[in-house]
C-alpha cells in the first residue's frame, strides 16, 4: 500500500502556463488550488500558497520556460512555500527543464547550470521531478531527488501515422538526437537518417551534410525543442538539397524566441507538429498536440502507486527480472 494513501492531491500552478494548468486540472477532475504570484517593485519574485497544504500530495505544474529565470524562481518558492507548510511530498512537473542544453562544459570556464538547477531544486526539498522530453537524458544521473522522465512519442507517433506518409526516412538534426529518432523510426519502421552540423556560438547552428539516404523519399525531423528555428530550418533545406521529396517537422518543446516561427514557416517543410508543454505556438500550419493527458496518468500514477513509479525504470526491471527467469522446458 502506498504511504500516500488517503492524502489528498492538490494542483498548484507557477505562472508559466496556465492554460496548460487548466487542462491538467480537467483531466485530474480537481480543482486547481489557488495561489499568488507577483514581485515587489524591485522586481523580486513574491509567492503565497494560500491552500492549507499540511499532510497533502502536492503537485506542482511549471515549465520553465522564458522568462526562465523568473519562472525557475517562482518554482523554487512555491516549492519553499509548500515544505514550510507541511506538505507530505511535492512533485513538480517540469515538462520542459530549462538551462538542461547547459548540462556539461564545452569550453574552459564554462559553468555546468543544469546541475547548478537540479542542485537548487533539491536544496528547497523538492521529492519527486517530472520532465518531458529532458534535452540531455543523462543529466538524470546528476539530479538529487527521483524522477520521471516522460517521451513525447507516444504522442507524435500516432499523429504521423495518421499522416499517411510512405516510404519514411527519420531524421535526427544532430548526432545528439540519434536515440530519440531510432526509436521513432523502430516504431515506424522507417530507415534513419541525421544532420552532420557545426556549432560556432551558442544558438547557431550550421548544416553540413546528409547522413543516409533520401533522394526521393518523404523525411520527418523529430527534435526536442525548437528556439532560433535555424536548427530545423537548416535541416529541412540541407534535405531538399540532397533531393528529399518532402520534408515534415515535430519537436516537443516550441520554446520560440523572435522569428523562429517566421524562420520555420518560411523553411521548405510541409508540415509542423510541436505540444502545448509551453506556450505553443499558434498558426494555421502548426499542428498542437496536448500534453495534459500525458501529465494527468503520470500524477495519477504517482499519487496512487508506489513512490518508485518512473515508468522507464519499471520498465527496465520488468525486463532484467524476464532476463533472469530460466526458459520454461
Amino acid at each position: 500500500m502506498s504511504s500516500l494513501q488517503g492524502c489528498p492531491l492538490l494542483l498548484i500552478s507557477g505562472g508559466a502556463h496556465p492554460e496548460l494548468a487548466d487542462s491538467l486540472a480537467a483531466e485530474l477532475e480537481v480543482v486547481l488550488s489557488p495561489t499568488e504570484i507577483g514581485s515587489f517593485v524591485d522586481t523580486e519574485t513574491r509567492v503565497r500558497v494560500t491552500p492549507d497544504v499540511r499532510g497533502a500530495d502536492v503537485f506542482i505544474l511549471q515549465p520553465t520556460s522564458p522568462p526562465v529565470n523568473d519562472h525557475l524562481m517562482e518554482l523554487t518558492q512555491l516549492i519553499d512555500a509548500c515544505r514550510a507548510a507541511g506538505a507530505k511530498r511535492i512533485t513538480a512537473l517540469v515538462p520542459y527543464f530549462g538551462y538542461a542544453r547547459q548540462d556539461q562544459r564545452s569550453r574552459v570556464g564554462d559553468p555546468r547550470s543544469a546541475q547548478i538547477v537540479a542542485r537548487l531544486l533539491g536544496a528547497v526539498g523538492l521529492d519527486h521531478l517530472v520532465m518531458l522530453d529532458l534535452h540531455a537524458p543523462s543529466l538524470e544521473s546528476a539530479l538529487p531527488m527521483p524522477c520521471t522522465l516522460l517521451r513525447a512519442e507516444g504522442l507524435f507517433l500516432p499523429l504521423i501515422k495518421t499522416w499517411g506518409v510512405k516510404d519514411l526516412v527519420i531524421v535526427s538534426p544532430d548526432a545528439g538526437g540519434l536515440k530519440r529518432a531510432q526509436r521513432y523510426a523502430a516504431e515506424l519502421n522507417a530507415d534513419l537518417a541525421a544532420i552532420a552540423k557545426d556549432r560556432p556560438q551558442p544558438d547557431m547552428a550550421t548544416p553540413r551534410r546528409v547522413l543516409g539516404d533520401v533522394k526521393g523519399r518523404p523525411c520527418v525531423i523529430v527534435d526536442d525543442l525548437a528556439s532560433t528555428g535555424r536548427t530545423l530550418a537548416g535541416a529541412a533545406e540541407a534535405l531538399r538539397e540532397s533531393g528529399a521529396r518532402e520534408v515534415h517537422a515535430v519537436f516537443t518543446h516550441s520554446v520560440m524566441a523572435a522569428d523562429a516561427l517566421e524562420r520555420l514557416l518560411a523553411a521548405p517543410l510541409k508540415r509542423i507538429a510541436t505540444t502545448d508543454s509551453v506556450h505553443a505556438m499558434r498558426h494555421p500550419r502548426v499542428e498542437v498536440v496536448p500534453i495534459a493527458g500525458l501529465l494527468a496518468k503520470t500524477v495519477r500514477d504517482l499519487h496512487e502507486g508506489p513512490r518508485t513509479s518512473n515508468p522507464l525504470r519499471s520498465s527496465r526491471r520488468r525486463a532484467a527480472s524476464a532476463a533472469s527467469r530460466p526458459a520454461s522446458r
